[in-house]
């Protein structure tokens, strides 16, 4: 059966790719936080303007927000920021192709922490299929990043496996935790549910993330500002992406919205061999022959 989670997810799938592309823009011109104060600052407005289209447009009611609403905006937000930043500081080691390959177990992160926060199950061809993404994923990992099994093995000893493991957990638990904040205004709309918890929660973000840049950074605010044309356009994709992944995380297990959401690197895939001409190897075949496989048991048979 179609469900509406599923183009959704897609299409979250392709503006992150896209605003991930653009982001490479900034690369040089801004530090690591002052990238990331721009996935907040230039999306906030566009949060905002999209949540009061659908009261004054669209007929929606504002939700009731709640104390239980906030505290899931507030980790999701926090949790989002951590996993940036630790995953800059993955970037930092020798090896860091381990740790990155162990970040993919978001998706498995994500349904136990849903299970244990949101009483969210998994039905066993769900789990089949994020068991078969998961190899997917770090086939592809292992492929890119030019490690071999045995150097992946290992690496499972060094500080970086940790490291690896604590980056996947942060972003996944930003997910659960916005999965909850939108379960936590009721039975509304989905989608306008996402939309307050989305636009709460990048406001909290911009906060948060302006008062570290003026604390440890100061100065990079201004550049922030001064860079607004590529700063703009990654923004816009940014939120484009943003309200995709809320108002599916709403309507559906996070679990499975991220493994769906995995479509992406088969997006990237096939980008590097139809566009930039790149080779590929048997185990990036493997891969994302896997990831479709996981994609499609997840739509046809869960």
């Amino acid at each position: 059966m179609f469900e509406l989670w599923i183009p959704i997810t897609i299409g979250g799938a392709f503006f992150q790719n896209l605003r991930s592309a653009l982001q490479k823009h900034l690369k040089g011109r801004l530090s690591t936080g002052g990238a990331t104060y721009v996935r907040f600052l230039y999306a906030l407005p566009f949060s905002l303007i999209y949540c009061w289209s659908l009261v004054e447009f669209g007929g929606y009611t504002l939700p009731q927000w709640n104390w239980t609403f906030l505290a899931y905006c507030l980790a999701g937000g926090i949790s989002q920021i951590i996993f940036t930043f630790v995953l800059i500081y993955l970037f930092s080691f020798r090896n860091f192709a381990v740790g990155t390959t162990l970040s993919k177990t978001e998706v498995v992160q994500i349904a136990i922490l849903g299970l244990i926060l949101l009483g969210d199950a998994l039905s066993i061809s769900a789990a089949i299929a994020i068991g078969i993404s998961l190899f997917g994923v770090m086939a592809l990992s292992l492929a890119q990043s030019h490690i071999s099994v045995r150097n992946m093995v290992s690496g499972l000893t060094d500080k970086v496996t940790l490291v690896g493991l604590l980056c996947g957990a942060f972003l996944g638990a930003s997910v659960v935790f916005f999965r909850g904040a939108g379960l936590s205004l009721g039975d509304g709309p989905a989608e306008m549910r996402a939309a307050f918890a989305l636009a709460v929660s990048l406001v909290m973000q911009t906060i948060i993330m302006g008062v570290y840049l003026k604390w440890r950074e100061p100065g990079e605010i201004t550049k922030v500002i001064a860079n607004w044309a590529p700063a703009l356009s990654v923004g816009i994709s940014g939120v484009l992406a943003s309200i995709c992944w809320f108002t599916a995380f709403t309507m559906q297990n996070a679990a499975y919205v991220r493994a769906l959401g995995q479509i992406e690197l088969v997006f990237t895939f096939i980008a590097s061999i139809f566009f930039f001409k790149e080779k590929t190897s048997p185990m990036e075949y493997l891969g994302v022959g896997l990831i479709v496989m996981a994609i499609l048991i997840l739509i046809l048979a869960r």
